[in-house]
C-alpha cells in the first residue's frame, strides 16, 4: 500500500505540469514581462516548457542513482520516506514560483523525490511480496501511477479557471504519507540480514562481471521505452490543444477537453498493466517486451504519420497509451530481482531512472523534429520521429535476461 500511494502521487505530480506546462509557463513569462507576450515572445514559451521537462527528467534521473544507494544503504522504507517528503514539499512549491527558472528549480528538486521514490518502492514490494502474488502486484503499482495521472487530469480540470499554479498545492498532500510509512512499513528481512552481514558492493559494482551486461541492457530497454513515453505524455495534450477544431474555444474549454481525453486513455492504461504483466507470465519477459515494443511501433506509426482528427484522436491516443505505456507495467518486479539484494535499489534506480536522461534529450530534440511545434502538423512530425525509436527497441529485447526463476512472477 504505501508503495502504491508512493506511486500514485509520484503520478499526480509528475503528470500536472504536462497537462498545464504551457498556461503555467506562459502565465509566469506573462509576469516577468510585465504584460501580454508579443508573438516573438510567445515562441519562447514551448522552448522554455520542453526546457524545464527535460530539466525535471535529469532530475529523476540524478534520484534515482542517488536514493538508490541511499535505499541499499539506510533501508527500502527510510528512503521511501524521504524520497516522498521530498517531492511533495518541492511539488508544492510551485504555487510560490515568480519566474520560469524558479519553476525549473522546484521540478528539479521535486523529480530527484520521484524518481528515487520508484527504486526504493519496487524494490520494497520485491522483498516483501510471495512470488505467487507478482504478477498482478507489478500491474497494480504501475495503476497507481496512472490513477495519479488521471486525479492530476481531475484537479486541472476542477481548477481550470484558477491561476495555473494553484493545482500544485496539492501536491503537498503526499507528505502527510511520510508518517504512516515511519510508523507502519517495516524494513523487508532478507535486506535486514543481508545488511548486517557486509556493506552494499561499490556503485562500480553494476558494472563488472556478469551485472555488467545487465545494466547496460536494460538502460537501453528503458532509456527507448521511457523516450517515446514521455514524447507522447509530454507533446499530446499540446497536440490536441493545437488541433484546428479548437481554434478559437475559450482556454477553459480547451483546458477540459484534454483533461477528459487524458483521463479516457489513461484509464485505458489500467487495463493495459494487467494485460502486459499477464503476458509476460504465459510467454515470459523477454517476448512480452517486443510484442508490445512491435505494437507501440505500429500505434506511432499509424498515429502520427499525419496529424490526428479530433474525431479520431482519442482512439489512436488509446492504441497508444495500451502498447507504449502498458509495457512500464512490467518494469517495477522485473528489473529489481537482477540484482543482488545489497544493490538492487541501486541497480534499479540507476538502469530504470538513467533512462531518463536519454528523455529529457529526446523532449528537446523533438523540438528540433518536427517543423514548427505551433502547429498540430509539427507535433505530429515529432511525435512520428520518436515513435522510430521503437525498432533499436525490438533488437534490445531480443537479448534482456529473464528473471531468475524463484523470482519470476507466480501464478494468480
Amino acid at each position: 500500500m504505501a508503495a502504491w500511494l508512493g506511486w500514485a502521487f509520484d503520478g499526480l505530480d509528475g503528470y500536472l505540469y504536462v497537462i498545464l506546462a504551457m498556461p503555467l509557463v506562459t502565465r509566469l513569462l506573462t509576469e516577468e514581462n510585465g504584460g501580454p507576450l508579443n508573438a516573438e515572445q510567445l515562441k519562447e514559451v514551448g522552448w522554455k516548457a520542453a526546457l524545464i521537462q527535460a530539466v525535471f527528467l535529469i532530475g529523476w534521473a540524478v534520484g534515482g542513482a542517488v536514493f538508490g544507494r541511499i535505499g541499499d544503504r539506510l533501508g527500502r522504507s527510510r528512503t521511501l520516506m524521504l524520497t516522498v517528503l521530498t517531492y511533495a514539499l518541492f511539488t508544492g512549491a510551485v504555487y510560490f514560483a515568480k519566474t520560469w527558472w524558479h519553476l525549473l528549480i522546484f521540478r528539479f528538486i521535486a523529480a530527484l523525490g520521484i524518481g528515487g521514490e520508484w527504486a526504493a518502492g519496487s524494490a520494497l514490494v520485491c522483498e516483501t511480496l510471495h512470488n505467487r502474488h507478482r504478477a498482478w502486484a507489478s500491474a497494480t503499482l504501475q495503476t497507481g501511477y496512472i490513477v495519479g495521472c488521471i486525479a492530476a487530469s481531475f484537479v486541472a480540470k476542477w481548477m481550470s479557471h484558477l491561476d495555473p499554479r494553484t493545482p500544485f498545492l496539492v501536491g503537498i498532500v503526499p507528505a502527510l504519507l511520510t508518517l504512516w510509512i515511519r510508523s507502519a512499513v517495516p524494513e523487508p528481512a532478507n535486506w535486514v540480514e543481508a545488511s548486517r552481514r557486509a556493506a552494499p558492493p561499490r556503485v562500480a559494482a553494476l558494472f563488472s562481471g556478469a551485472l555488467a551486461r545487465t545494466t547496460i541492457l536494460l538502460t537501453l530497454l528503458t532509456s527507448i521505452a521511457l523516450t517515446t513515453a514521455w514524447a507522447f505524455l509530454f507533446f499530446g495534450p499540446q497536440l490536441v490543444q493545437r488541433l484546428p477544431e479548437m481554434a478559437g474555444k475559450p482556454k477553459e474549454e480547451v483546458q477540459r477537453v484534454v483533461s477528459w481525453i487524458s483521463i479516457i486513455y489513461l484509464t485505458v492504461n489500467i487495463v493495459a498493466n494487467y494485460f502486459a504483466t499477464y503476458l509476460a507470465w504465459f510467454v515470459g519477459y523477454r517476448k512480452a517486451f517486443f510484442l508490445l515494443m512491435g505494437a507501440g511501433l505500429a500505434a506511432f506509426w499509424v498515429t502520427f504519420h499525419v496529424p490526428p482528427r479530433f474525431d479520431n484522436v482519442l482512439v489512436f491516443y488509446c492504441l497508444i497509451a495500451f502498447f507504449s505505456l502498458g509495457l512500464f507495467a512490467l518494469f517495477p518486479l522485473y528489473i529489481p530481482p537482477l540484482f543482488p539484494v545489497l544493490v538492487r535499489t541501486l541497480g534499479a534506480g540507476f538502469t530504470y531512472n538513467v533512462g531518463r536522461l536519454v528523455s529529457a534529450a529526446g523532449t528537446l530534440l523533438a523540438m528540433m523534429a518536427g517543423s514548427s511545434l505551433a502547429t498540430a502538423q509539427g507535433v505530429s512530425h515529432a511525435l512520428w520521429w520518436i515513435g522510430l525509436l521503437y525498432i533499436p527497441g525490438l533488437i534490445v529485447c531480443l537479448f534482456i535476461p529473464e528473471p531468475p526463476t524463484d523470482e519470476r512472477a507466480g501464478a494468480p
